[in-house]
């Protein structure tokens, strides 16, 4: 119950509206998105050669999606599709509407986001509406390319065929907004490496290398560079079967089929995957596939940056991230005769992609990840090189980077004490309770980081790492409960003023002050729950961390457990004011198990505490 408190999702919506030249029209657009509160609008990229416009927004699962409809509902008033013409594909006023998620939601629930949007915009603005990639409702529509062949002109006839029905909406060809295609699909990172050459083709031999299509297979090179051997082709009628994984030559098609089958893939699925026909393979090129799956790249020259860079778009980096292209790249560079000076992120990076780069340095410096986030972002920062080109803002440039830096939690520590010391009801108990919990998670942690370097306590050190990285997200989770605490008492306040002249105000009042009380209970029983688990970190801190320690991992213990005392006064004090005894019964079942749960832990603790002290 408590942990509704703390969801913190965010998507991206990216809408491509077939509109590049009209600002006006644009700005339209985009401020119909923009108007909902929650939403913010990160990029807005028109191109008058394409006539199109690349729409970027961020947000909350439900804000988020009443933008993008509200965006799609403005474009089909303002676009006519008759008149549109550009150099991009495009088929109607919102071309298409993708949703990513971008943290704390999954791509299933993205994928129902969208779904969702999709059903309203054909029930509500009677478009046609196709649903393409992750969320397709058909596996022949997951192609963009293939949901918009033939794009607008096409639309009149491919709606007629009942192959073509919409997912959503009338299958009715409508000439102004033409249809409109949602979809859910990955985060797409656009990722420069940077390399000390002038020379593209030197960039493009590396690019084909790491890209998920790969290259064609040669054989012999006279350089370093792959791109300077000798092509190998199928030649069926002179017994030239060549292997696209090894470059080995078969003389028939079964000692090849064999060979392939032993490497787990056959020459249909390799041939396939290429566009290749199987049946007319005499002369084609034999190709091979390039390192990293989900992953797009060439190379080219940037003249105002004086290099050449390697430009890739990593579509799932789930799959491959950042890390794993560029440190692949410096080892093929090297083995040329080049080096990687850098790379550089073009547009936002997610949070979950750059700490996960962060954490994979640490590791192979034989480091704790156990360590403050913004430490971890500042190692991927150093490492990928990110600052090669220009300085690279973190804030700016990260989405979804889970802030501590509340109105509170962003104070001095002095300008804090004051700030609690003055005669207002707020901040309070609530939020000094989760601040305890916090710096009870912070020793934890430093505890746990202290025996990892220690090299008598090396066989411990994932041990002391997994207590480490828990507690540093349980210190944050803390940190922002010290202004969400205060946050919820103010909301209770601003309901007590809210007007009771009539009847109906007063009854919209007392729910508003029951709803209040509600959430100014889930707050602090939230902060509880988590200063308990700080307290059994702790607990493990004292028992396996170094001894020299135990008295940080004691006081860690019993700061964690003041804050759990804290935080249940304020959920005891506001029970009183709740009607629902049914809900009250359950909180207060939740505060037991709580209450015991820690003294269990904190009896270990002190265990251990003494039995180190006396020795």
């Amino acid at each position: 119950m408590a942990e509704e408190v703390h969801q913190n999702s965010l998507v991206e919506c990216v809408p491509n509206i077939s509109e590049g030249r009209d600002r006006a029209k644009i700005d339209q657009i985009v401020a119909a998105a923009a108007a909902v509160p929650g939403v913010e609008v990160l990029d807005v990229d028109p191109g008058a050669d394409t006539h199109r416009t690349v729409i970027t927004l961020v947000g909350a699962p439900g804000p988020i999606s009443e933008a993008a409809f509200r965006l799609v509902e403005k474009s089909a008033e303002l676009i006519d599709m008759r008149t549109h013409h550009g150099a991009h594909a495009r088929h109607g006023a919102t071309d298409v509407c993708p949703f990513i998620p971008v943290s704390g939601i999954s791509m299933e629930e993205c994928i129902e986001l969208a779904r969702s949007v999709g059903k309203r915009i054909g029930d509500e603005l009677g478009i046609p509406v196709f649903m393409y990639d992750q969320a397709a409702l058909k596996t022949e529509r997951r192609s963009l390319a293939d949901v918009r062949k033939g794009e607008y002109e096409a639309l009149p006839e491919k709606l007629a065929d009942p192959h073509w029905t919409p997912d959503f909406g009338p299958a009715t060809f409508l000439p102004g907004p033409g249809v409109v295609t949602v979809g859910a699909r990955e985060f797409l990172i656009a990722y420069n490496v940077n390399l000390n050459t002038r020379d593209k083709s030197q960039a493009n031999d590396l690019a084909m290398e790491i890209r998920e299509k790969g290259r064609a297979v040669r054989i012999e090179p006279r350089t370093p560079y792959y791109s300077s051997g000798k092509l190998l082709r199928y030649l069926p009628g002179e017994n030239v079967w060549p292997s696209g994984l090894t470059g080995e030559v078969f003389s028939s098609r079964e000692d090849l089929e064999k060979h392939l089958l032993d490497h787990g893939t056959s020459l249909k699925e390799e041939t396939v995957f290429f566009g290749q026909d199987l049946d007319a393979l005499d002369g084609e090129m034999v190709m091979k596939r390039g390192l990293f799956r989900d992953c797009r790249a060439v190379g080219w020259v940037i003249p105002e940056y004086g290099r050449a860079q390697i430009s890739i778009n990593l579509t799932n980096f789930h799959h491959t991230n950042m890390h794993d292209v560029v440190d692949t790249c410096r080892a093929l560079a090297s083995e040329r005769g080049l080096a990687v000076t850098g790379s550089e992120i073009v547009g936002v990076v997610p949070y979950d992609a750059i700490l996960e780069s962060g954490e994979h340095y640490l590791a192979s410096q034989g480091s704790s990840r156990g360590v403050p986030v913004q430490d971890r972002i500042d190692t991927a920062i150093q490492s990928l090189g990110l600052s090669d080109i220009s300085p690279f803002d973190a804030d700016r440039s990260v989405l979804g980077n889970p802030s501590t830096r509340g109105s509170l939690a962003g104070m001095c520590v002095d300008d804090l004490v004051d700030e609690v010391s003055r005669d207002s009801p707020a901040p309070g108990g609530g939020s000094i309770a989760a601040l305890a919990g916090s710096l009870a998670a912070a020793l934890s942690s430093m505890v746990a980081n202290l025996t990892f370097t220690k090299r008598k306590y090396r066989k411990r050190r994932d041990e002391m790492e997994s207590i480490a990285l828990e507690a540093q997200l349980l210190k944050d989770e803390l940190l922002r409960a010290v202004d969400l605490d205060t946050a919820a008492f103010e909301g209770v306040i601003e309901a007590i003023r809210m007007p009771q002249g009539t009847a109906e105000q007063e009854d919209l009042r007392r729910q508003a002050i029951e709803a209040g009380y509600r959430r100014a209970i889930l707050v602090p029983l939230s902060t509880a729950e988590m200063c308990v688990k700080v307290m059994a970190l702790a607990l493990r801190a004292a028992l396996r961390g170094l001894p020299a320690g135990i008295t940080d991992a004691g006081t860690a213990c019993w700061m964690a457990r003041a804050g759990l005392e804290g935080a249940i006064l304020n959920v005891r004090i506001n029970l009183l004011e709740v009607a629902d005894e049914e809900w009250k019964s359950e909180i207060q079942e939740q505060v037991s198990v709580l209450l015991k749960e820690a003294s269990e832990v904190q009896k270990g603790c002190q265990e251990r505490l003494e039995e180190i002290l006396d020795s």
